[in-house]
């Protein structure tokens, strides 16, 4: 597997730290200022990517009303079409040149998820580092072949993908001439549901596609993209809203600014806390290493005086004999008076007429 990738100098890969992505999507809500106030809010919170969409309701659909294009199924968006949806939702191709340098100047990367060849294309006029794939766009084979020709990263989310899809996708990204891919895991429910996430997913597919892999995450909270961090994600990308009571396609399933900070926080502490194959004591440790048990003598002991379970014990603190001793000091004697409260030591132990070394 390739080790890492570079994202503007940014390296991402098992040893390195979660590259984490805000996805701004639709949460611009159609104003350019909030989409800025978005950005900066993602600075704020420690991420080190913002992601657009770059698509037009034409691009990305038709304009049709028949039962072919109206969406149901229980989902936030039941009862509008296709077309509709995506004519709210998208972000105006003006504003991305804008919004790219804005990003920039605050030292954020940005980069968007083209959903046909004239938006790859204009991403990239605009110079973008990385190009994503979407999760339902996994199975648009020309699409991934025209971003992979490009010769930038790619991260592609896997969705509802079979693994022979995923296989496809990979294969036809490599044949065009991809070299950078992350897999995103991801569960293309809005909102997605803990349950439905799967992580244990993570580490099979970088082992099977031989490919870095993240998450792209739909859950409420931030307790799923934590996890996957503890199972080899290398990216996160997470939906970002200024608010959620704020009206909006994703804002539902959208993290506020202080949740999108906590979930970066917590990354950060999950990676510290998986370290390195370690055993014995740490630094820390040391201070408690007193608390472990030992063998004392917990009554007074005349010298001759055979050791037994009713003056020897295995107690708290740790100065005393290891316990492993215990057997050989109960078939011996004491060498001197010995009070209470002594650790033992083998110059107090005595068996056959020999101090124990």
């Amino acid at each position: 597997m390739r080790e890492t990738i570079e994202i503007e100098g940014r390296r991402i890969g098992p040893e390195c730290p979660c590259y984490i992505i805000a996805e701004l999507s639709a949460n611009h809500n159609g104003s350019f200022d909030q989409a800025v106030k978005v950005i900066r809010a993602a600075r704020d919170a420690g991420a080190d990517a913002v992601k657009l969409q770059t698509y037009t309701a034409d691009t990305l659909t038709m304009r049709c009303d028949n039962e072919h294009f109206r969406i149901g199924g229980g989902t936030l968006w039941d009862g509008k079409t296709l077309y509709d949806l995506y004519a709210e939702a998208y972000t105006p191709w003006e504003w991305h040149p804008q919004l790219k340098k804005i990003a920039n100047d605050m030292g954020l990367t940005l980069f968007s998820t083209p959903f046909d060849f004239t938006a790859v294309d204009f991403l990239e006029k605009l110079n973008v580092p990385v190009h994503k794939v979407a999760s339902f766009e996994i199975v648009d084979l020309p699409l991934i072949a025209r971003i992979a020709a490009t010769g930038k990263p790619m991260l592609i989310s896997t969705g509802m993908a079979t693994l022979d899809e995923i296989e496809e996708a990979v294969a036809t990204a490599r044949k065009a001439g991809a070299r950078e891919i992350v897999l995103l895991k991801c569960t293309s429910a809005y909102p997605a549901r803990a349950e439905d996430t799967h992580l244990r997913t993570i580490p099979y597919l970088a082992g099977k596609m031989d490919a870095l892999v993240g998450l792209s995450d739909h859950t409420p909270g931030i307790a799923v993209p934590v996890a996957a961090v503890t199972l080899g994600a290398c990216v996160i990308e997470k939906h970002l809203t200024m608010s959620r009571s704020i009206s909006g396609p994703d804002s539902a399933f959208s993290l506020e600014p202080q949740e999108f900070a906590e979930m970066v926080k917590a990354v950060r502490l999950a990676e510290c806390a998986m370290g390195e194959v370690h055993f014995g004591v740490s630094p820390d440790e040391a201070k408690s290493f007193a608390f472990r048990r030992s063998l004392f003598v917990v009554r007074n002991t005349k010298q001759g005086e055979a050791f037994t379970a009713e003056n020897v014990r295995s107690i708290r603190p740790s100065y005393g004999l290891h316990t492993r001793h215990l057997e050989a000091v109960l078939r011996a004697r004491a060498t001197r008076d010995i009070a209470a409260g002594t650790p033992l030591s083998w110059e107090l132990v005595v068996a056959d007429g020999a101090t124990q070394k």
